[in-house]
């Protein structure tokens, strides 16, 4: 059986590797490509440049991969402190992408930052820094260490059919997350101090989007759901 192709989103940022110091380079962690491949895709990864929503029709699915945060611009607001690491190239490639995407019923999985460009591309809003919210950083406990925390699927849910009913321990690494749910958005999961770890879109055949980073879980359960429904 030929493998559905997956487009991945990536980051454009400084880096280092091999002979090469502090080069601009199109990235992604390669846990994304892993788990796409593990779960039965063919994955090709998508830079935020030229018109990536051009490339919607050759898809059979798309994942909006982690990154920084959104500009708060996009849902009224102004940057808080604790905002950063905003790139609005990116901001305009993908927001493009997810609403090609939509337009044509794309099977969609968004992870962390997928999951908030969904939600602000829908009419909602985002919390700009959680720990204010919920009191404490364990969704985001150091730079660059995910924190292991439970979150609860709802019943009758996409997730819940991926993942089950019960808690389960999951890697996060987001120190935003929704305010405001945006219209056709319902939630799927939430973790213990009330966060919105996971939504879905009613309208849309197969459109899933997580708080937490299932690219670096030992399952491939949600994956596995993106490839099934291409």
């Amino acid at each position: 059986m030929q493998r559905p192709v997956i487009g991945i989103t990536s980051y454009v940022e400084p880096a280092n590797f091999t002979v090469w110091a502090d080069m601009t380079v199109a990235l992604l962690p390669y846990m994304y490509v892993e788990q796409v491949v593990r779960a039965g895709g063919q994955p090709v990864v998508l830079p935020p440049a030229g018109e990536p929503a051009q490339v919607v029709g050759r898809l059979d699915g798309l994942v909006l991969a982690g990154g920084g945060d959104i500009d708060p611009a996009r849902y009224g607001e102004p940057p808080g402190d604790h905002t950063g690491y905003i790139r609005k190239f990116r901001d305009e490639a993908e927001f493009a992408l997810i609403g090609a995407a939509l337009d044509a019923g794309l099977p969609y999985l968004g992870i962390c930052r997928g999951l908030q460009v969904l939600n602000v591309a829908l009419g909602g809003s985002l919390h700009q820094h959680l720990p204010d919210v919920v009191g404490h950083p364990g969704h985001s406990p150091a730079p660059g260490r995910f924190g292991p925390l439970p979150v609860t699927a709802v019943p009758g849910t996409r997730v819940a059919k991926a993942l089950g009913t019960e808690p389960v321990t999951v890697p996060h690494y987001h120190h935003q997350a929704i305010d405001r749910l945006a219209p056709g958005l319902t939630v799927g999961a939430t973790a213990d101090d009330g966060t919105i770890e996971a939504v879905e879109l009613d309208s849309a055949p197969f459109a899933v989007a997580v708080q937490w980073h299932p690219e670096a879980a030992e399952d491939c359960a949600l994956f596995e759901a993106l490839v099934a429904a291409c």
